[in-house]
């Protein structure tokens, strides 16, 4: 038997849940295909369960300050099993808000993995379904290096698995995902060990963010390790050992993490049987309306290679269904300008170009930086400092800001506001003209010179 729909979505993470509903608020029978729990990575293994990890990392930190305003506070080790605990069921809450979400829209919910068998017509647990509009929303995985003993380290889905917390950790990797768990891992007590391919961390950022970071991680002690090719992961009696290309090893761990990045989830669609194009990762290539290269095959998120955020696939979903569906014939997203915060300790935010990327862009007569470094009030009765840094880059000759980055504490919150100025095309005298908020580390993008 086959089952037409107006929308169909394959994948039930954001991007796919967005899209679904949205067409559904605007009448069009829609439905959504997942194998797996409702929320896709985010939900899962990603944004929310990250995050309940970095709040209790912070709180350990957080312990630490208390004696230095006064507090008696003695807090013994994370009982890592009950944090897991509670963290898993809050989990299992949002899966269920997702399922009865769509099902108060009217969304039909398929459970399986989906292919394609034409154009038109997707099979999911041999059952065909055809639809005027489709949706790919399959999201990406974590990769694993293909080198002897790789089978020995885990990956960030399998570290929301993780039943305790491991001593001794190798987190091999530079992007954001390293960043964030190697921070978590060591606040809450860990001994961390961080192995760069390169020698910079987070280096798709722009600099300042990834030197200041590195600065803080090797001050509170994280043991960072640069130029590291991993050639093979031995398991010994004590523990398991990282054995470099160039002969050195690192070990004994107790975990070997994998944070080198991730891969779109295309494979099993068999889109060559719809005629969908793929590169040569695996990214399936879209026009700013989503489209592909097949008249009314779609595709948003991680799939596509394009800004893998949560809030973007989400937002790139709504927006294709309010032009599929809701008569806005221009409607879509606007990939510039997106803002971007990375959990770690301190955390950064950071929108617009970088450094590099301006310079590169406008020339580099034509752009003027300003830099601030200070320590946060909330140290003044500590020991242990944590600098903040900010950069704002600008271009001349009215000083168009078109890149603000910060690390420090409160980086996070602060940055979404100033996300929206700089989206909004807000010069350097836009910020002076506003009055700052004192005492605080924000006021700090609106004072300097």
């Amino acid at each position: 038997m086959t089952t037409h729909f107006d929308l169909l979505a394959i994948g039930g993470g954001s991007g796919g849940l967005a899209a679904s509903q949205r067409a559904a608020e605007y009448g069009a029978k829609a439905a959504v295909i997942e194998a797996g729990r409702l929320g896709g990575t985010c939900v899962n293994v990603g944004c929310v369960p990250k995050k309940v990890m970095w709040y209790a990392a912070s709180l350990a930190e957080h312990f630490e300050m208390a004696a230095g305003y006064g507090f008696d506070i003695s807090a013994s080790a994370v009982d890592w099993g009950r944090l897991k605990q509670a963290r898993d069921a809050y989990i299992a809450r949002l899966n269920g808000i997702y399922a009865a979400n769509l099902e108060r829209r009217g969304v039909t919910r398929f459970e399986g993995l989906a292919h394609f068998v034409d154009a038109r017509t997707v099979e999911v647990a041999g059952q065909r379904i055809t639809a005027d509009q489709f949706v790919i929303a399959t999201g990406g995985e974590p990769m694993v290096p293909a080198i002897p003993g790789a089978e020995l380290g885990i990956t960030s889905d399998d570290f929301f698995a993780l039943p305790e917390q491991p001593r001794r950790v190798a987190v091999v990797g530079s992007g954001y995902i390293s960043a964030e768990l190697a921070g978590v891992f060591h606040a809450l007590g860990s001994e961390v060990t961080v192995l760069l391919r390169r020698d910079r961390i987070l280096r798709s950022f722009d600099q300042m963010l990834s030197d200041r970071l590195l600065e803080q991680m090797r001050a509170d002690g994280l043991r960072i390790e640069t130029e590291v090719s991993p050639a093979v992961v031995e398991q010994v009696d004590d523990g398991r050992i990282v054995c470099a290309q160039d002969g050195r090893r690192f070990g004994p761990f107790d975990c070997v993490l994998w944070a080198i990045g991730r891969r779109p989830r295309s494979t099993e669609l068999q889109l060559d049987a719809a005629g969908v194009d793929r590169d040569e990762v695996g990214f399936v290539p879209t026009d700013r309306f989503q489209q592909t290269n097949v008249s009314g095959i779609h595709a948003i998120g991680d799939i596509t290679g394009q800004a893998a955020l949560t809030p973007v696939a989400i937002a790139a979903g709504r927006r294709l269904s309010d032009r599929l569906f809701g008569g806005m014939a221009e409607r879509h997203l606007d990939y510039s300008d997106i803002p971007t915060v990375i959990f770690t300790h301190p955390p950064i935010g950071t929108v617009g170009c970088t450094e590099a990327e301006a310079r590169t862009r406008f020339g580099d007569d034509k752009i003027k930086v300003y830099t601030s470094r200070f320590t946060p009030m909330a140290y003044a009765l500590q020991t242990r400092k944590v600098p903040a840094a900010m950069k704002l880059v600008t271009v001349l000759p009215d000083e168009k800001i078109v890149g603000l980055h910060v690390i420090g504490d409160g980086a996070d919150e602060m940055l979404q506001g100033f996300a929206v100025a700089v989206k909004m095309g807000a010069t350097k005298r836009d910020f002076d003209d506003t009055v700052a908020i004192h005492p605080t580390s924000a006021e700090e993008l609106v004072t300097m010179r």
